[in-house]
């Protein structure tokens, strides 16, 4: 894992209606192998057509890690917690916005894989000692019962029963459809891991939908959401599970929070001829909510 320079932003804030949301940089890696990646079994010509037509390296690429912070004003809710290992800025982050780990009333975690889960527990103690910890059901039962982790997976499920299952007597497990706190909604985004879970975020008519882990890659995942992504656990629901939001998004125009979009993760999905492309925030966000911040 790579760190992150201090001369680059790491938490991005906005409004959202009466909510106030913050994207917080984790950690950041660059790393080898786009097409082993995001398109297995895809034609090498295919990939370097698609990198170079979106000005992007044919092999390299990097992947951010952001967590998602929504303060109601009345609970502060963090969506999963980075990845915990000595690279981690989570904290750092928080710190940024005058909060310590105390401050936080509802971490919601979207799935079990590491770097959603890893900043839990740190030397063995919960991390986020007061907050009403949220899971998915069937993640969690996928991962607790273990019976049908795939190999690659296993040391996976060693680490989540490890951080998460002595959690478990303050956590609530909720399903799609369910509500965390008013406002905001878990949405079924199932194949990435088992139970993954979606949530859409609304207050005062507007919305955000933060979908986590359901896309890994700002342009071939969107633009090309029928190739399978090798870190995907059920690589044909996963892509149904794409097509599905990515019509959602588009459809209702929904400002989108990634946890693997370019930092600060945020944009919109357009249509374009027959697939659809990430389009990054610019200025809306500035008009829409005057006091945006960005904090190096």
């Amino acid at each position: 894992m790579s760190g992150i320079s201090p001369a680059r932003p790491r938490v991005f804030t906005f409004d959202l209606g009466s909510f106030k949301i913050a994207a917080l940089l984790d950690a950041v890696d660059v790393r080898d192998g786009l097409a082993s990646a995001f398109a297995a079994g895809q034609p090498p010509a295919a990939v370097l057509e698609l990198a170079v037509s979106n000005f992007i390296d044919q092999d390299r690429y990097e992947h951010c890690f952001i967590p998602t912070l929504v303060d109601t004003g009345s609970e502060k809710i963090l969506f999963d917690t980075g990845c915990g290992d000595e690279d981690s800025s989570l904290l750092e982050c928080l710190q940024a916005l005058g909060l310590g780990p105390d401050d936080i009333d509802v971490v919601v975690i979207t799935h079990g894989h590491p770097d959603h889960i890893g900043g839990l527990v740190r030397n063995g103690a919960s991390v986020f000692s007061r907050a009403r910890l949220v899971f998915g059901a069937a993640e969690f039962a996928f991962w607790t019962e273990g019976n049908a982790v795939r190999p690659a997976r296993l040391a996976n499920r060693d680490l989540f029963r490890r951080i998460c299952t002595g959690l478990a007597d303050r956590a609530t497990f909720i399903a799609p459809g369910d509500e965390v706190v008013p406002g905001i909604t878990a949405i079924d985004a199932a194949g990435h891991s088992a139970g993954l879970l979606a949530f859409l975020v609304e207050s005062d008519g507007q919305q955000l939908l933060i979908w986590s882990d359901a896309f890994l890659h700002y342009v071939v995942s969107i633009q090309r959401p029928q190739w399978h992504a090798d870190f995907d656990d059920d690589k044909e629901k996963a892509i149904e599970t794409r097509k599905r939001l990515l019509g959602m998004a588009a459809e209702r125009r929904l400002l989108v929070a990634g946890h693997h979009m370019p930092f600060p993760g945020l944009g919109y999905v357009g249509r374009i001829d027959h697939s659809f492309r990430w389009i990054p925030v610019s200025y809306q966000l500035n008009i829409r909510a005057p006091d945006v911040s960005v904090t190096g």
